[in-house]
């Protein structure tokens, strides 16, 4: 391998880096232990792909907002395997000119203490329709219905000790008051002691099923803090539904060793805090594309069928009109950049939820989600860990589900242009000699070649499968 830097002191970086690196799955790894047929694996069988509205709404989501980006999914992006129309945080607020998780936001509840669809926002749920007009609409496009809740109780239905659903039990019987997120004031965390914190989990994921939800995201339980016994409670009471319904937890970074846990209970979980249109980030919040590379690399033996740790949204295309951090404006990822989190996100098999606006997609963000080649990766792969990371590098390997070729990821994480030869060794696979495909730009490069020659611009990915003549 030859880069336009020194030569022996990249080699001895990648040698070690790849040595510390997690390797493919054998029969006996987490990834093959998460990937075993169970009664959850169906729900996921490959990861997630769908549209999240928090990115370029906030909380001040609409209905018709809603319903305008699935129009737009069902005709341009369906196709191609995505799927999942997923309302995040505030659906359940009267008044958003307050601001996002506002000290005094005001709420729609039931009789029952469960939050409800605020009809201000969601005309359609008005008259104790709920969500399951907007549902219904979605599911007659050929799409699903997907919701964000936040963990616990709302703290009114505490004050107001009101019912518990299909129990004898009350609110104050379920909550834990001394537990709030540490982020949001709206609800008490639940105590997994007192039997009614699970009869109101089970309470509101019956109406969720009631409605037609098919996924549902649960904010502030995956990391700061981990609330290991609100996961399975809330598991518990989705699988009590009978209803399929995917089940998707915030925010990360979760812990490493609870990989075996979130994948017995969980479908996705995040790996890191909120990825935003950033290179880097030297802070937890917000993330960037580059921070993910070492976090995905841990976390890859952990994925399989209905188990998918989430590198978090996709902040490409248009973040407006109301931007769930900072100012609206047009993503700040170059077109390298953003090929580069597709790249990545796509050959760690991440879910995929893209956040920008889709019915301001131009062609180019369009291009970039409907690139079958690409999507093939993330949906029909296996065996995918990187090769090697360096600050300014990284190699990823795969192989195809048919198990035909390899899938060969190269990215230049540095500032500057970069150009190598990398030798198929290097790259992790047998020596030989290869045909290449570049699966972004849907040509055959050459071949039979005995190495590969790669330019780079900066922050830049190439995406290659590999295959013999």
């Amino acid at each position: 391998m030859h880069f336009s830097r020194p030569l022996c002191s990249i080699l001895l970086v990648s040698a070690v880096a790849a040595s510390l690196l997690p390797r493919a799955a054998t029969s006996d790894s987490p990834a093959a232990l998460a990937a075993a047929p169970d009664s959850l694996s169906a729900l996921a069988a490959t990861p997630p792909m769908g549209w999240n509205s928090w990115d370029s709404f906030g909380e001040s989501i609409s209905e018709a907002d809603v319903r305008s980006n699935a129009q737009w999914m069902a005709q341009h992006l369906k196709k191609f395997g995505w799927q999942y129309v997923v309302v995040d945080m505030g659906w359940y607020v009267t008044n958003h000119s307050a601001g996002s998780n506002a000290e005094n936001a005001q709420f729609s509840l039931d009789e029952f203490g469960r939050f409800t669809p605020a009809a201000n926002s969601i005309p359609s749920a008005a008259q104790g329709a709920s969500f399951k007009p907007l549902a219904d609409y979605i599911h007659s496009l050929g799409l699903k219905f997907g919701i964000h809740i936040l963990r616990g109780i709302p703290k009114e239905s505490v004050r107001k000790n009101l019912p518990i659903a299909g129990s004898s039990f009350h609110a104050a019987d379920a909550a834990n008051t001394c537990d709030t997120c540490p982020w949001n004031p709206f609800n008490y965390g639940l105590d997994a002691s007192k039997p009614a914190a699970q009869a109101y989990y089970d309470s509101i994921a019956q109406q969720y099923a009631g409605w037609g939800v098919d996924f549902l995201k649960v904010d502030c339980i995956a990391d700061h803090p981990y609330k290991g016994d609100e996961i399975r409670m809330l598991s518990e009471a989705l699988r009590k539904t009978g209803r399929p319904i995917v089940l998707s937890l915030s925010p990360g970074p979760a812990a490493l060793e609870k990989a075996e846990e979130l994948s017995k209970y969980a479908q996705m979980w995040r790996i890191s805090d909120d990825v935003w249109d950033l290179w880097h980030s030297d802070e937890q919040f917000p993330s960037g594309i580059q921070n993910q590379f070492a976090r995905a690399a841990k976390w890859a033996p952990f994925s399989g069928p209905g188990h998918w740790p989430d590198a978090d949204m996709l902040p490409l295309g248009r973040l407006e009109p109301v931007a769930g951090w900072q100012n609206p404006r047009a993503t700040r990822l170059t077109h390298d950049e953003q090929r580069a989190q597709l790249t990545l996100w796509s050959i760690f098999r991440s879910p995929l939820m893209m956040g920008g606006n889709l019915t301001l997609c131009d062609k180019w963000t369009e291009s970039l989600l409907t690139n079958g080649e690409v999507l093939a990766v993330d949906q029909h792969s296996t065996g995918n860990h990187a090769v090697l990371i360096t600050d300014k590098m990284a190699v990823w390997l795969a192989r195809p589900a048919s198990g035909d070729g390899y899938y060969l990821a190269v990215f230049n994480l540095d500032s500057a242009p970069q150009s190598l030869d990398l030798t198929w060794g290097i790259a992790g696979l047998p020596e030989g000699e290869y045909h290449v495909r570049d699966l972004w730009e849907h040509r055959d490069l050459f071949g039979p070649a005995k190495y590969l020659r790669v330019t780079l611009p900066p922050h830049a990915p190439a995406l290659y499968k590999v295959s013999n003549p």
